[in-house]
């Protein structure tokens, strides 16, 4: 479980606390969902790098869990991640029952059936299929996979404060998908030295991406819209966003 929480750029446990500071939540009640977003993001990878999914031999520049022990190791380790998840999510820390009790429920919607796992399926789903997806499908297909969760982490700190979050959610939601667009460009023109992870593997599948359907000047285009639209989605917040701002350039300049 620590091997598989190594590394990565920590993008939605800093949302968490974020958002969490926006709405005057203390970083100390804030840090509990912080980690628990990490350990399902983890989780999430561990089970999507095993052979029966993406079949990946490395991840943030180290061997993946099935690589370093097996399998069994590697499903269980996940399992015990997501569970994790929970228990962090529910720390008497972060608030009230009423509160504990939303993140918990708001997060299982968003990392199950109804958000990232439904879009892990429809991501496999895509590799059998006959035809390529169109983009309509792709953006669906990436709102769940990526976005979901990313929607979860900025919108964390406004339950927490009992505020509204729909300007977070819509932040997080162009964020996400500018965040995967820049992902399609990574694979097509990174190194896996700086990616911290095998790159082209979309291409040689024939899978059809953002990239491969608005070409790559339209994906960088599409991203760096979709950037600006996060942006005026904090408006609301005034000079105190300019941080969740600048973390959304950040999405569509990282090189892994």
């Amino acid at each position: 479980m620590r091997h598989a929480l190594q590394g990565g750029k920590r993008l939605r446990a800093f949302l968490v606390l974020e958002g969490a500071r926006l709405h005057g939540v203390e970083a100390g009640a804030a840090i509990w969902p912080a980690c628990g977003i990490e350990a399902m993001h983890a989780y999430s990878l561990v089970h999507d790098d095993l052979p029966c999914m993406d079949d990946d031999a490395e991840r943030r520049g180290q061997p993946t869990v099935h690589v370093k022990w097996d399998e069994m190791t590697a499903v269980l380790t996940g399992d015990a991640l997501q569970a994790l998840a929970f228990e962090l999510v529910t720390h008497a820390s972060t608030g009230s029952a009423a509160i504990r009790a939303e993140l918990a429920l708001s997060l299982a919607r968003a990392a199950g059936g109804q958000g990232m796992v439904m879009g892990q399926a429809l991501d496999m789903a895509a590799e059998r299929a006959r035809a390529p997806l169109s983009l309509e499908q792709i953006t669906a297909l990436q709102a769940g996979k990526t976005g979901a969760l990313f929607e979860w982490s900025a919108a964390a700190g406004a339950r927490m404060a009992g505020a509204d979050p729909a300007p977070l959610i819509r932040y997080a939601a162009a964020m996400g998908q500018a965040f995967q667009i820049h992902d399609d460009v990574i694979d097509v023109t990174g190194d896996a030295a700086a990616a911290g992870k095998a790159v082209g593997k979309d291409a040689a599948a024939g899978k059809a991406t953002f990239v491969s359907l608005l070409g790559l000047e339209g994906a960088r285009a599409r991203a760096a819209e979709l950037v600006d639209a996060a942006c005026d989605a904090l408006s609301v917040y005034g000079a105190a966003a300019a941080t969740l701002q600048q973390t959304a350039r950040f999405a569509i300049s990282r090189h892994s």
